[in-house]
C-alpha cells in the first residue's frame, strides 16, 4: 500500500478536511504534519457539523489512528477544549496520538503575535493571533518547548526557566507589556500537560511501523500550496510548509513513501488577510460568492477575499507538489452566473509572463491576469446530482478546463458541504484504491 497526501493548492480555506474525512474511511492513519490553531477544517457528515482546528478530521474514524505529528505547533488550551468538546458530542478520542516533538504555543507566543501584528500598523501580515509564527519562530531559534517537555513537570520548568528572561525583556522593554511570572505560567500549564499526556508518544516511530505493516496512510494538511514559507507569497504566508514536502519534513515519513498527491481546488479563489489576491472580485460577484460559499473563516470568523478561479496559481502548484489529481469543491456555488471566468495566465508591463512568479509577493506586482470565459449553469441544476455524468453540459465543461489547467485529473467533485455531496469522475479510482498504489520499493539483501 502506499501513502496519500492531501494539499491545498491556493490561499487555503479549499475544504481540505471535507475530502480527508471522505479518505479517512479507507485509511488506517491520518496525521497531520503542519500548523496550528490558525488553521480550521469544517465537516459536515449527515446533520452534525464539526469544526477542527488542530485534531485531525480522520478522528471521526474510530478505526483510524490520527496522529498529529512533529510538523505542527499546539496550542495545548485549545487542544484540551477540542478533545473535551469532540466527547461532548460522542466522539471517540482515544485513537489520538500527538508526537512528542511537536512544539507548544505558549501564552507568551500569543500575546507576541498580537503585540507584533499592532506594532506593524499598515503593514501587518493579517495573522490570527494564535501565537504560530512567534512559536515557529522558538522552533527555530531552538529555544521552544515541546509536548515531551510539557508533560514533564521537571523538563518543563527547566525550559520556560530559561525561555522567559528574553521573552520578558522584550514584552516589558520593546513593547512595554507585563512580564510573565514563571509560577503562573507552569500553574496554568501543568493541569494541561496532565490531561494531554495519555496522547503523547513518538509518533515518528508510529508512522514507521506503520509503513512497516504496509498500512494506509492519509496525510493531512493545514493551509495551502501559497501560503507556504518558502514557496508562497512571502511575506503575506505561514511559519510552516503546507505543500506536499511538508509531509515528509513534518513527520519523518521519507518520500518514497508517497504514491498520491492530491490537491483540493475551490472552484474560485479565496484567501483570509492581507496580501495579493491578483482575480479579486469587488462587486456583488464577489459579494454572492462570499455569502453562498459561508466565506468566513472556520478559525477567526473573518469574511475571505474572494476572486475567479486562478489557474495560473493552479498550475504553480500542481508542479510545486508534484499533484497526481484533484479535487474541485465548491462547485455549486457558481451555479447561476450566466459567465465564469477563469485565470489562464498574467500579463505584467504588456508581456505575458511563463511563469508563475512565485516566492515573494512583490513579484506579483502589476501583474494582471488573463481571463478566459465559460458559460455557466443553471443556479439549482445540480443541487441533487449523484453522478458526474448528470451535471450540467457546461458544469462537466468548467471540471475538464480545470483538469487541463491543473494537468492532472479530476478525481472528485463537491457540489455541496456534506460527504455524501461528494462525486466521483468517470474512470477515476475508488476512494479505497487511491491507497493501493505502490508505494518505491527499496533493494533487500537476501
Amino acid at each position: 500500500m502506499g501513502a496519500v497526501v492531501v494539499v491545498g493548492t491556493h490561499w487555503g480555506d479549499e475544504a481540505k478536511g471535507k475530502l480527508v474525512d471522505l479518505l479517512a474511511q479507507d485509511a488506517e492513519l491520518v496525521i497531520r504534519y503542519g500548523g496550528g490553531p490558525n488553521a480550521g477544517h469544517t465537516v459536515h457528515v449527515g446533520e452534525s457539523t464539526y469544526k477542527f482546528h488542530l485534531i485531525p478530521s480522520g478522528i471521526l474514524n474510530p478505526k483510524t489512528l490520527s496522529i498529529m505529528a512533529d510538523g505542527m505547533v499546539i496550542d495545548p488550551a485549545t487542544l484540551v477544549r477540542e478533545i473535551e468538546t469532540l466527547q461532548g458530542v460522542g466522539i471517540d478520542t482515544s485513537n489520538l496520538r500527538i508526537s512528542h516533538n511537536a512544539h507548544v504555543i505558549l501564552p507568551y507566543h500569543r500575546l507576541l503575535d498580537q503585540l507584533e501584528e499592532k506594532l506593524k500598523g499598515a503593514g501587518a501580515i493579517g495573522t490570527t493571533g494564535r501565537g504560530v509564527g512567534p512559536c515557529y519562530a522558538d522552533k527555530a531559534s531552538r529555544v521552544g518547548v515541546r509536548m515531551g517537555d510539557l508533560i514533564d513537570p521537571k523538563r518543563l520548568r527547566e525550559r520556560l526557566t530559561a525561555a522567559l528572561p528574553l521573552k520578558n525583556a522584550i514584552l516589558t522593554k520593546v513593547f512595554e507589556a507585563e512580564a510573565v511570572e514563571l509560577e503562573a505560567l507552569i500553574a496554568e500549564l501543568t493541569p494541561l500537560g496532565e490531561k494531554l499526556a495519555r496522547y503523547v508518544c513518538d509518533t515518528q516511530a508510529l508512522a514507521g511501523e506503520a509503513l512497516e505493516a504496509n498500512k494506509r496512510i492519509l496525510f493531512e494538511g493545514a493551509q495551502a500550496t501559497m501560503l507556504d514559507i518558502d514557496g508562497g507569497t512571502y511575506p503575506f504566508v505561514t511559519s510552516s510548509h503546507p505543500i506536499s514536502g511538508g509531509a515528509c519534513i513534518g513527520t519523518g515519513v521519507p518520500p518514497t513513501a508517497i504514491s498520491e498527491i492530491l490537491g483540493v481546488v475551490k472552484a474560485y479563489t479565496s484567501r483570509v488577510g492581507a496580501g495579493t489576491v491578483p482575480t479579486e472580485l469587488l462587486d456583488e460577484r464577489g459579494d454572492k460568492i462570499r455569502e453562498r460559499g459561508n466565506e468566513y473563516g472556520t478559525t477567526t470568523g473573518r469574511p475571505r477575499r474572494i476572486g475567479w478561479l486562478d489557474g495560473f496559481a493552479l498550475q504553480y502548484a500542481a508542479r510545486v507538489n508534484g499533484l497526481t489529481g484533484i479535487c474541485i469543491g465548491h462547485l455549486d456555488v457558481l451555479a447561476g452566473f450566466e459567465t465564469i471566468n477563469i485565470c489562464v495566465g498574467y500579463t505584467k508591463n504588456g508581456v505575458l509572463l511563463k511563469h508563475f512568479p512565485a516566492g515573494d509577493v512583490c513579484l506579483m506586482d502589476g501583474c494582471e491576469p488573463v481571463y478566459e470565459a465559460l458559460p455557466g449553469w443553471p443556479e439549482d441544476s445540480i443541487d441533487n446530482v449523484t453522478r458526474f455524468e448528470d451535471l450540467p453540459a457546461n458544469a462537466q465543461a468548467y471540471v475538464r478546463r480545470v483538469e487541463l489547467l491543473a494537468g492532472v485529473p479530476a478525481r472528485f467533485v463537491s457540489i455541496g458541504p456534506r460527504r455524501d455531496q461528494t462525486l466521483l469522475t468517470p474512470n477515476s479510482p475508488a476512494p479505497a484504491q487511491l491507497f493501493a498504489s505502490p508505494k518505491i520499493s527499496l533493494l533487500t539483501e537476501k
